[in-house]
């Protein structure tokens, strides 16, 4: 089978290579998956840096999130030969992998390997954030990085509950984008005054703001806080940390608190759980909302994916697909 790896950590362009591996043998209570799409994700592309919050075991195959068909059921036979399913992993840039049947979700019938393959981080990520901030009708939430796949979930669900969102962009274009979408205000954080503009738009500053930077941005979403306002902070696509205005958070008593997908599912209980892939499923098979793809490419590809990755002002995940 093909599969993308790295041998040592650093930028995925100078370390990953496509190599030709056994197909791997399921052990008991997992199921062995034929992968079908794969997208790439921040996370993804620190995970291969060892920069995440999961170092890799070297050598390591890339990705984490992916869909796909059983070619072997697990011994129990809940998930026969055929089921199409998605899941999350440590390595998901290859044709097959072995997943344990508790981490296996089936796909729903009207939804495709495309969107299923997206379905985890990005709109449960949004989700999760959105009721854990305890944001109500009419306030008002910041999102950095709001072009983002996870920017664009976050501005559909928001609206939905009736939640004002302002964002922040890096290109001009992408305003239009993000205010068809539903955004109230979007500001181009490379040419405009973050704070100034929010203060003047907001009734004095947003309740809660969703930080994916971190760095300067990161700073600047604080800055934005009204009295009591709160900063959650789940990426950091700047590669810097916060500079943090001690006396900002003292006198206008904001606070501060980190976001991990991971952490919220381990410590969720079942029901939750089960509430929150049902809303995001929702949401996702409505004929309305918004689910852009910029591009698809194989694994032999690899390269070229990256490279729109990287495109400045990209609209859409980048696909890797079998």
């Amino acid at each position: 089978m093909k599969e993308i790896i790295f041998e040592k950590t650093g930028l995925p362009e100078e370390v990953l290579k496509l190599v030709d591996s056994p197909v791997p043998s399921p052990k008991s209570g997992e199921v062995l998956v034929q992968v079908k799409a794969r997208n790439i994700n921040p996370a993804d592309l620190m995970f291969i840096q060892g920069r995440y919050g999961i170092l890799p075991k070297l050598p390591s195959s890339a990705g984490f999130e992916a869909s796909g068909v059983v070619e072997v059921p697990d011994d129990s036979g809940k998930f026969p030969k055929g089921t199409r399913v998605m899941f999350t992993a440590a390595g998901t840039w290859k044709d097959y992998v072995c997943i344990p049947v508790s981490s296996i979700i089936p796909i729903p019938d009207a939804m495709s390997f495309e969107i299923a393959c997206q379905a985890f981080v990005n709109p449960m990520t949004a989700y999760c954030m959105i009721e854990k901030s305890g944001l109500k009708e009419g306030d008002w939430l910041l999102i950095t990085a709001g072009a983002s796949a996870f920017g664009k979930f976050a501005i559909q669900m928001a609206k939905a509950k009736g939640i004002r969102v302002a964002c922040t962009v890096r290109h001009e274009e992408q305003k239009g984008l993000l205010t068809d979408l539903g955004a109230d205000l979007v500001i181009n954080s490379e040419k405009e005054k973050v704070q100034k503009i929010i203060q003047e738009n907001t009734d004095g500053g947003v309740h809660v703001a969703f930080d994916a930077v971190s760095g300067i941005l990161g700073a600047k979403a604080l800055s934005s806080l009204r009295k009591g306002g709160l900063l959650m902070v789940f990426g950091a696509l700047s590669l810097e940390n916060i500079p943090l205005n001690s006396g900002l958070m003292i006198f206008k008593a904001l606070r501060m608190e980190g976001f991990w997908l991971t952490d919220w599912i381990i410590n969720a209980d079942a029901e939750k759980r089960k509430m929150a892939f049902k809303t995001v499923f929702d949401f996702l098979l409505k004929d309305d909302s918004k689910i852009d793809i910029a591009g698809k490419f194989t694994l032999d590809q690899f390269e070229e994916a990256l490279k729109a990755y990287h495109k400045p002002g990209r609209n859409g995940k980048i696909l890797l697909i079998s």
